[in-house]
């Protein structure tokens, strides 16, 4: 490829990572603090494609003019680099959801030392991966007799089983691992794969085992679910910090 090209090139990558960063679309891809390096590399992409430009048109006026500069013909397939820029810019992939989730065995961090205290009083709101984890390391003590509030999307085991789902990060999109919550009471007759809600349940000691990868997942009794607009960052990074 050319240096025209190298420059078009870079110039629209460093405004697509931009563009990305600017917006809420690089949380479909990276964990939200790495916005400031994805910012970063964006603004040093551009600044190499300015210095690429600046440095062949000042090779062109060094050429003597009697000299008849040659031709190169570079195969024009190098401009198909261009179409997956334009598709992230132009496209916002969809945020990993129950296809992956049940594909992938369910992730717990190990055994933390201690758990935050929870307030003594009303429902307790809590992540999907902070229950999990209360559930099946602390044996839910915090959690008999309480009013839970969890949020997380839908999905369902080979048998029907239902799931609530968050997708947690430790870097970026390519390394998302479930964490799940099996269901059980009160749920609605007609469930959706990928339909977010917020389920209103109690603790239960009752737990089952992932198949893909044997580590416990612990149940929640339902009392009542609804229907919630998928958060603005579809991934939980809670879990990890």
């Amino acid at each position: 490829m050319n240096r025209q090209a190298q420059t078009v090139i870079l110039f629209l990558t460093g405004g697509a990572l931009l563009h990305a960063g600017f917006t809420d679309l690089y949380l479909r891809y990276v964990k939200a603090g790495l916005r400031p390096l994805l910012i970063g590399a964006g603004l040093v992409l551009i600044a190499a494609a300015v210095a690429t430009l600046w440095y062949e048109r000042r090779a062109r006026r060094q050429e003597p003019r009697d000299d008849e500069p040659q031709t190169h013909h570079e195969p024009r397939v190098s401009w198909l680099l261009v179409l997956p820029l334009l598709a992230l810019v132009l496209v916002a992939p969809p945020a990993a959801g129950s296809y992956t989730a049940m594909r992938t065995g369910t992730a717990l961090q190990e055994q933390p030392w201690g758990y935050p205290t929870l307030p003594a009083d009303g429902p307790l709101r809590l992540s999907v991966a902070d229950y999990a984890g209360r559930a099946v390391y602390d044996k839910g003590r915090a959690l008999a007799g309480r009013q839970l509030k969890v949020t997380g999307f839908l999905a369902f085991d080979g048998s029907g089983t239902p799931y609530l789902v968050r997708m947690a990060l430790n870097c970026c999109a390519a390394d998302a691992q479930p964490v799940k919550i099996a269901l059980t009471g009160e749920l609605p007759a007609v469930l959706q794969p990928d339909t977010w809600i917020e389920v209103t349940g109690t603790y239960t000691p009752k737990r089952t085992k992932d198949p893909l990868n044997g580590t416990a997942v612990p149940y929640l009794h339902v009392t009542t679910t609804r229907p919630v607009k998928a958060p603005q960052d579809p991934y939980d990074e809670a879990w990890n910090g």
